[in-house]
């Protein structure tokens, strides 16, 4: 059940207003809140598995494996 609870300047509400489509002040002010406070375990661990499938942070993960392993040129 929605609960209206908030209030704001009139120069940040100018700002929201004109970035944010009407129909989406709402759920954007829920979103940026919810972010804020704390993101859910679900939704970290879809971020660190997304993350994890991306090339170039393998790259960099490969670029680093010689510190992590002790590597270092003598």
């Amino acid at each position: 059940m929605p609960v209206r609870l908030i209030t704001m300047d009139k120069d940040l509400y100018r700002r929201l207003k004109r970035d944010v489509p009407p129909k989406g002040i709402s759920a954007f002010i829920s979103h940026a809140v919810r972010a804020r406070i704390y993101p859910d375990r679900k939704a970290l661990d879809d971020a660190y598995k997304a993350a994890s499938q991306e090339a170039w942070r393998r790259q960099v993960a490969g670029d680093w494996k010689r510190t992590d392993t002790g590597e270092w040129p003598e």
